[in-house]
């Protein structure tokens, strides 16, 4: 829904962002309708359903299916779960309370309209299970957790496209903006695939972690932060920006009363705050084309073709039998991994696609000047985030995490051969169950 978005709209987030003056942190001031801001990055469109809402008995709904477990260890207040996606005829979904399937509708309108369905899972009290199944194939899931009620709203996309317009952690204005929430990616393919995905590439909020466990006995866990994460975080990035002066504390979402929220990825609060990392990566990626205009990068596809070598010409970094070559990156391309040099274009070739990850990795993780920086990837966690600049975001996540899983940034599952897995993905073609600890496993 790219047509919706706009510079100015992006420019009043920067602008209307108050902090809270003894610690720095961003306020959030929860607004309605008319402050959300609709981007692909907080829409999931799906086929017009007509012009109403409909809602129908699980029933009727097709295999294949899965059971999930929803653990409560949260210590707050009373919490919500919402299940949504795209079911297999494209169709936008919620898993409804009580046996149904809710299909929310826009109704052809352009500006977002609020779902007044049922579409809400009271969690039992702390301790307690909640037992659900997902009943057939959906793809594009989120299984979201909030204390309170959480806001979603549709609106039309487009030809025969309804959007669902899901929370938006970049938005201090969004209705959601003062809510304690968190999600899950989540996807159960027509052959009974399960994957879902731990993830704080975008923020870090209510904590989740996940089990998997398939109908072989294989056991997968994810457990990723503990459960009260948030206000250590922002500890850790106040601490940081009182040694260089950048606004790492301002990543910590806050309520008017000062008390975290959440903690946004530098990612996303390049649209908070455009100007305040403007800049930041940039001498040290002028020190990276300066060594390797007279030495080899080798980067280690981990697959075929193998090892490509790279060299810097002017001011363009070429690497052998890649399709294209790679101009300087700014600070906003190395946040998001996905833009300038590292955007995919159609026509790229086997060479070039492995190459971005690993290439937009080790600049985000500033390994590139280490002893060893010249073949990628081959240093191990240790050396991650040492040299400023870097991303402390991702730095103190990983020192936090309990197990060394979830992503930090787009591409934080790569990683040299033989060190272990450190993302949070879990997946398999016969789950037997799928569990989820909100609140951090216990």
């Amino acid at each position: 829904m790219k047509f919706l978005v706009t510079l100015a709209g992006f420019m009043s987030l920067a602008s209307a962002a108050p902090k809270a003056s003894n610690t720095g942190f961003t306020i959030v001031k929860p607004g309605g309708v008319d402050d959300i801001i609709i981007t692909e990055d907080n829409t999931l469109n799906g086929t017009y359903v007509g012009d109403r809402a409909y809602v129908k008995n699980m029933a009727e709904s097709r295999a294949p299916s899965i059971d999930l477990e929803l653990v409560n260890n949260f210590g707050g207040g009373p919490l919500n779960m919402y299940l949504q996606g795209l079911d297999q005829d494209n169709r936008i979904v919620f898993l409804g309370p009580g046996g149904t399937l809710v299909y929310p509708s826009s109704g052809g309108s352009t500006t977002p309209v609020p779902i007044t369905e049922n579409i809400a899972h009271p969690m039992p009290g702390r301790g307690e299970t909640l037992r659900i199944t997902v009943p057939f194939a959906m793809s594009s899931g989120r299984i979201y957790f909030c204390e309170g009620e959480l806001p979603f709203f549709m609106v039309i996309a487009g030809g025969d496209l309804d959007g669902l317009v899901q929370p938006d952690s970049k938005n201090i204005r969004d209705p959601s903006s003062g809510l304690n929430y968190g999600f899950t990616e989540f996807t159960l393919t027509p052959d009974g695939v399960v994957w879902t995905n731990l993830s704080f590439v975008d923020f870090v909020g209510l904590i989740i972690s996940m089990h998997l466990r398939s109908t072989d006995g294989n056991v997968q866990e994810v457990i990723g932060l503990p459960g009260d994460s948030v206000p250590g975080i922002c500890a850790d990035l106040a601490a940081q920006t009182q040694r260089d002066g950048k606004a790492w504390a301002s990543h910590c979402v806050a309520r008017p009363d000062g008390s975290p929220l959440r903690v946004v990825s530098p990612e996303s609060y390049k649209t908070i705050d455009p100007a305040a990392f403007a800049g930041y990566y940039e001498p040290y990626v002028d020190r990276v084309w300066d060594r390797f205009r007279n030495e080899d990068l080798i980067i280690n596809t981990q697959g075929p073709p193998g090892d490509v070598r790279c060299r810097v010409s002017g001011d363009l970094l070429q690497c052998e039998g890649d399709n294209r070559g790679y101009t300087k990156p700014a600070t906003e391309d190395i946040w998001g991994c996905n833009s300038g040099p590292f955007e995919i274009l159609p026509g790229d070739n086997d060479v070039h696609l492995p190459v971005v990850p690993r290439l937009c990795a080790a600049l985000y993780r500033t390994t590139l000047l280490l002893a060893g920086g010249e073949r990628q990837p081959s240093l191990g966690p240790e050396a991650y985030y040492t040299q400023d600049p870097t991303s402390h975001y991702a730095r103190v996540i990983h020192e936090r995490h309990v197990d060394g899983k979830g992503y930090a940034f787009s591409y934080d599952d790569i990683y040299p051969d033989g060190y272990p897995d450190t993302a949070g993905l879990i997946a398999s073609p016969n789950p037997e169950f799928l569990r989820f600890i909100v609140g951090g496993s216990a």
